[in-house]
């Protein structure tokens, strides 16, 4: 019996009428999630982390990536927008934060809340976890990047027990702030919308699929460029806002590096770029660095600054927020924890322990729901493997020979989809012709052997 797939939700969609069938994506995706069939690229789901490489890589901008529109504040009688260091690093840090908040107002948002104040809560938390897990298997892995975890839920599953256990601090502040909403405005929660603005898809995946909160409290999430496009026109105004942020630790959260920073860890190594944190992994999961205590991972190149969804250059957002954050640096006590603790002054910021769900595996290669008919079809995968190149060129569709061996078993493609096959199917045939035809007898039209014989006759 052939397994019966799982859904699950994407943010990251093909647009069928501009893929062009040209395997670039195919050769970026590092869960080989897609397929090119019939001239088309093809995504498989139960293998997809939303990283986006697929959408940043297609040459002929193929992809799409699902966000919610501010039509959707209309629904909500309270609307609350949760902007991160992200979206700070699109201005210059000579645009202050009071202006872009007022631009937040003036599109339509009733409250700010900076995401770079819980992100000090949950940098407590994981310098806490880190000591108390000093003598377990290292290094200890971040929590953030929800590519990441979906990448070591499909990939790297002996790697879970590895993960630190703490909220993503966008998920940790629609926690706190929808509460402490509902229970201020006299409002039920199903009346408040919390809305994050992403940098990346795998943070529109999470909030409709989480990895790691038992139930969100985020409504949805807006595409950063499309709301930078719109503070371009809005910044600034009159209104008093009376925004709850975060210190600089906080702020560096939105640039690689800076959640080691904040939790004070002296022994960790920070990685961004799908394809460093897979190289990575793979060490970890060897346990060859047992010596590192602690690695942050981000999926995009640059952080969250690098995310497919922003709107400046990356190496100009990370120029604009190290700026800002030397700025507010300047201000602050030199002690990470005195600095911290000045706008660490919320009253019961959720815990992540009470809300974090475990991560659990999935599995990405499942042959067949019946064990011994799913060992068949593996002893027929290694048979078409080894009959295969092995130069894993992808001319196939699909990212690798062992790919195609595994479609090929499971009936979703032919061992002449390798090209190198047809080749030698051809030529076979070819030559099989050949020796057919020499071994026809001479064939002669009657009006031809009538003619011969006259001709015999005659002499």
């Amino acid at each position: 019996m052939a397994p019966q797939p799982t859904t699950y939700f994407h943010s990251v969609e093909l647009q069928r009428n501009k893929c062009q069938g040209c395997v670039s994506c195919v050769k970026l995706c590092p869960t080989e999630a897609i397929r090119v069939r019939n001239g088309k690229a093809e995504i498989l789901g139960d293998r997809c982390i939303d990283c986006g490489a697929c959408a940043a890589g297609c040459p002929y901008h193929a992809f799409n990536v699902k966000t919610d529109t501010l039509e959707g504040l209309a629904d909500y009688a309270y609307n609350i927008v949760l902007p991160a260091p992200s979206l700070y690093a699109q201005f210059p840090d000579n645009i202050p934060l009071e202006s872009i908040w007022q631009g937040l107002h003036n599109i339509g948002f009733d409250e700010i809340f900076d995401v770079s104040l819980a992100s000090e809560y949950i940098a407590l938390e994981i310098e806490e976890y880190v000591k108390k897990n000093s003598n377990g298997r290292k290094p200890l892995i971040s929590s953030t990047c929800p590519a990441v975890m979906r990448l070591i839920q499909v990939k790297f599953p002996e790697l879970i027990k590895q993960v630190v256990p703490v909220l993503p601090p966008a998920e940790a502040a629609a926690i706190y702030v929808k509460r402490e909403a509902a229970a201020r405005k006299q409002l039920p929660k199903e009346l408040i919308g919390v809305w994050f603005i992403s940098p990346c898809p795998s943070k529109e995946t999470n909030i409709r699929q989480s990895v790691d909160v038992h139930h969100t409290e985020l409504t949805g999430s807006f595409s950063l460029s499309e709301i930078y496009g719109l503070l371009l026109k809005n910044l600034g105004g009159t209104h008093e806002l009376n925004v709850r942020t975060g210190s600089s630790y906080g702020m560096a959260w939105g640039t690689y590096g800076g959640e080691i920073e904040s939790a004070g860890i002296t022994n960790g190594l920070a990685i961004h770029g799908i394809d460093n944190v897979y190289d990575l992994l793979e060490q970890v999961s060897m346990n060859k660095m047992p010596q590192l205590d602690y690695v942050e991972c981000s999926a995009c190149k640059g952080g969250c600054l690098g995310g497919l969804l922003a709107a400046e250059n990356k190496f100009v957002a990370e120029c604009n927020l190290r700026r800002r954050i030397a700025g507010l640096r300047k201000q602050e006590p030199a002690d990470r924890r005195e600095a911290m603790a000045r706008t660490m002054v919320l009253e019961d910021f959720p815990h992540s322990e009470a809300y974090r769900k475990k991560l659990v595996a999935r599995p990405m290669m499942q042959l067949d729901d019946d064990i011994m008919e799913a060992m068949k079809k593996f002893e027929r995968m290694e048979e078409v493997l080894c009959s295969l190149p092995g130069l894993d060129c992808g001319a196939c569709g699909a990212p690798s020979c062992q790919g195609l061996a595994e479609d090929i078993v499971q009936g979703k493609a032919h061992e002449i989809d390798c090209i190198f096959k047809l080749r030698a199917s051809v030529h076979k045939l070819s030559q099989g012709m050949l020796e057919l035809a020499k071994q026809i007898p001479i064939y002669h039209e009657p009006a031809e052997i009538n003619k011969t014989e006259a001709d015999n006759d005659e002499g």
